[in-house]
């Protein structure tokens, strides 16, 4: 497997590279923005960075399955299947700010085993194998924990009503920490890798917002749960943080359990 892993991270890379391709001429740019069902939005470097991705993957592994954000399923059911988020954070990229990034996984019956989040603008990719991570292939863990006080937190929208869910007490645990900023989307995840910041949450996500950050969290050392103290992945949402700052978080938000 050693090996089978070592290929498929030169292929994220790869998959990175071909994504960036298609990002970089529509940032910085009056890129036009249509609405999604959901009502968010979606550019043309959304659309045509999957769409290059899902191209090379069929042509390198034919028999794998594929779920992107934009596109859909295919072979869903394979023993490994790519998940795709073309520009995590699109309402950062068409404002210009760089905490977008590429968001590529695989998963290996079921489960998040190699992910890569790609910041093309900054030219920082961060990749994850649940063993190691590299920043720009060097190892990174991210800083030693420190006390709440002392503590970066991040989320991507301050205001978002789901940071209640659980019935979190969401409001109590800003005012404990030294620095609380909305350095969230996918950048967040490689503040957090590098040692820049302690504490990163995302209290609702899909599984192609997750299923890369997952194998970089873990590779690099941190503590992460699900909203509800659980499986992340599972949960889709994600409390991130070295011990034992992780459990003064939890213990902040949920102070009688």
């Amino acid at each position: 497997m050693s090996e089978q892993i070592e290929e498929f991270k030169k292929f994220i890379t790869f998959l990175c590279e071909e994504a960036t391709k298609e990002i970089l001429p529509h940032y910085g740019s009056n890129v036009s923005v249509e609405k999604k069902s959901d009502a968010t939005p979606v550019t043309l470097a959304d659309k045509n960075a999957e769409k290059r991705i899902r191209e090379r993957i069929k042509e390198r592994y034919p028999d794998h399955g594929i779920i992107g954000e934009e596109y859909g399923v295919e072979n869903q059911e394979s023993e490994y299947v790519w998940v795709l988020d073309p520009v995590d954070g699109t309402k950062s990229f068409i404002s210009g700010v760089p905490l977008f990034a590429t968001l590529i996984a695989l998963l290996h019956n079921g489960r998040p085993i190699l992910g890569a989040v790609n910041q093309p603008i900054l030219k920082q990719l961060l990749i994850g194998d649940c063993k190691m991570t590299t920043l720009n292939g060097e190892v990174v863990s991210g800083r030693v924990s420190r006390p709440l006080s002392e503590a970066t937190l991040c989320t991507t929208d301050p205001i978002r009503k789901t940071l209640w869910q659980n019935n979190a007490q969401w409001d109590d645990l800003p005012p404990k920490t030294a620095l609380y900023r909305s350095w969230g989307d996918a950048g967040g995840y490689i503040l957090l890798c590098s040692g820049f910041t302690d504490i990163m949450c995302d209290p609702m996500m899909e599984i192609w917002d997750c299923a890369a950050i997952i194998p970089c969290l873990q590779g690099a050392g941190f503590k992460f749960t699900g909203w509800n103290g659980g499986d992340a992945f599972d949960e889709r949402s994600i409390i991130a943080a070295k011990e034992p700052l992780h459990t003064e978080v939890m213990k902040t938000l949920y102070p009688n359990n």
